[in-house]
């Protein structure tokens, strides 16, 4: 029989379990909510579904102990800290989800503009302590956003912006045109493209390519009132560059959805600071979260049991073909 391990820190993975057992019940199906539980199931286990920051710092030692392992299907769209993995064998499939996530990211991203702009935080502050207070907003009408990271997401979010009065700029090692945007820049005229921006929202996919990519030369281009937002992987930031120049007031402030080291350490100075939104990696996740997933999950589940692997959706590394 077929064994699934459904590895997930949300709340919703149960919903996953339940899905797949009703489509398929012919399976068995085990989900845990964190890595340190997985060895009694990793020595058997077909198929793994995750996403790659719950495997945190034991990935590699659950690849090296799940030899019937033949594909890991992550629920989001990155598979950092899946595909980077040196004990990840070559048979093994890895696909992901692609495609969906533009609604929720794109909420995620306006939240945290008009969050930062409107100094929500210091709302919530006077509320705790029953504080009357007043102060201008500033708009994000007629301001300037830059996108780093031209993808599925970053469409979606474009024309939200653009209806928000905003101007809108594209940040993409693949210049084109696409709908919502006023232009495209090439990154490698990164730091000129930031110069103009009132917000950077990043959204580019980890890769060694885009390790720390926005770096201390990046965020000292930006203007000092200006704003990050990182909705994409923490290793894309230079952590310790945005950490000194949010200190020296170098830029206005930060929403920060993800980090180098996830869950962000309890004495990390990004918790207590007062120019910076901490949220838990839950740009993607929403009420809805496995309702959207579940379908793309079963058709590749389809596939795979009936050997048509090489039609899976949305496959990162396919399995190599046969000698």
């Amino acid at each position: 029989m077929t064994s699934v391990l459904i590895l997930l820190g949300s709340s919703n993975r149960n919903q996953y379990g339940d899905g797949l057992r009703k489509t398929f019940p012919e399976l068995t199906v085990n989900v845990i909510d964190h890595v340190g539980k997985a060895d009694p199931y990793v020595s058997t286990v077909d198929i793994l579904i995750t996403h790659g920051p719950y495997l945190a710092d034991q990935a590699d030692h659950l690849l090296r102990n799940a030899p019937k392992l033949k594909w890991i299907q992550g629920v989001g769209t990155g598979v950092d800290n899946i595909t980077d993995r040196p004990a990840l064998r070559d048979d093994i499939i890895v696909t992901n989800i692609h495609g969906v996530h533009g609604p929720q990211m794109s909420e995620a991203a306006l939240m945290a503009m008009l969050a930062l702009s409107r100094q929500f935080p210091r709302t919530v502050q006077n509320q705790a302590r029953r504080h009357w207070e007043r102060w201008p907003a500033r708009l994000i009408s007629g301001k300037t956003v830059g996108v780093l990271g031209v993808g599925a997401i970053a469409a979606s979010l474009a024309p939200r912006c653009k209806a928000m009065g905003m101007r809108v700029i594209g940040i993409s090692s693949a210049v084109r045109q696409v709908a919502g945007f006023d232009e495209i820049r090439p990154r490698k005229d990164i730091l000129a493209a930031v110069r103009e921006l009132d917000y950077l929202v990043v959204l580019t996919p980890y890769s060694p390519a885009t390790l720390n990519l926005v770096d201390g030369e990046v965020l000292g281009a930006m203007k000092p009132d200006s704003y990050l937002i990182n909705l994409a992987r923490g290793g894309v930031v230079d952590e310790a560059a945005l950490l000194d120049k949010l200190r020296k007031r170098g830029i206005a402030g930060a929403a920060l959805d993800v980090f180098v080291n996830e869950p962000l350490p309890t004495g990390h100075p990004f918790w207590s600071m007062d120019n910076v939104i901490v949220t838990c990696h839950q740009g993607s996740l929403h009420d809805g979260s496995s309702r959207q997933n579940l379908p793309i999950i079963e058709e590749n589940m389809r596939r795979f049991l009936a050997g048509d692997t090489a039609n899976m959706l949305n496959v990162v590394r396919p399995a190599p073909a046969p000698a």
